[in-house]
């Protein structure tokens, strides 16, 4: 903690070095809400018994958008959403290919249980470093992001006899696309005070947390967290 608080002092939020970095950080996290407010309309439209629930955790990421788009207004950085839009690629496109052909599994394995640990380990880690205003943002954003991660696990958990499988090629064809997206903002990140180290530890704890509550084994868990991580 003493380390955060050492490298906090250091950071100057206002220097072109930081407002660069944050540009693509800032970027990333809107788009990331925007990714999940269109992935949660979607669901509905597939899960149409949960169709209120998942139309209310779609608001709720606009909501979040609009505040993340506060933040980067707040230190005065335009974000660059090109290079966001490019980052988040990968998943978008398996998300849209999964949805197409009706795998509500695939979907919810991306959207509930990747997307969501993979925003609740980052705001983990730089809710300690950010700037006042950006803090108070997320710390309110972190707690909302839980109930939708809870969603995805409850549904699965229900259904994880018969989704087993296809959760388990879900895992292998999308977890290694989280590898890489980690690399790609290492950098950025660790002008941000943002260790990579730290946010690889919070995800695996995250997404290994989320397995053992759908219901797959600690052998299991092991196996599926740590696939691709050989390219971190």
């Amino acid at each position: 903690m003493q380390q955060l608080i050492d490298q906090e002092e250091k950071l100057d939020f206002q220097s072109e070095t930081y407002k660069d970095a944050y540009s693509r950080i800032n970027a990333i996290v809107i788009e990331g809400e925007q990714e999940a407010y269109e992935n949660y309309i979607r669901l509905a439209q597939m899960l149409p018994a949960h169709e209120d629930e998942l139309i209310r955790l779609s608001k709720m990421e606009s909501r979040h958008k609009k505040g993340f788009e506060a933040c980067g207004r707040n230190l005065q950085v335009t974000p660059d959403l090109q290079f966001a839009k490019e980052f988040f690629a990968g998943l978008h496109g398996n998300f849209q290919a999964a949805a197409a052909e009706g795998k509500v599994v695939t979907c919810l394995l991306i959207q509930s249980l990747i997307i969501e640990c993979f925003a609740i380990a980052a705001y983990n880690i730089y809710i300690p470093v950010a700037d006042d205003f950006a803090r108070k943002i997320t710390e309110g954003v972190v707690k909302d992001e839980y109930s939708h991660l809870n969603f995805g696990e409850v549904w699965l958990k229900e259904h994880f006899a018969e989704s087993k499988t296809e959760l388990e090629e879900a895992n292998r064809q999308n977890l290694p696309i989280v590898w890489q997206m980690l690399n790609q903002v290492a950098a950025d990140a660790q002008v941000l005070a943002m260790e990579k180290e730290a946010l690889v530890e919070d995800f695996m704890i995250q997404y290994g947390e989320a397995l053992s509550n759908i219901g797959f084994s600690t052998r299991d868990i092991m196996r599926l967290s740590a696939y691709g991580l050989a390219t971190v």
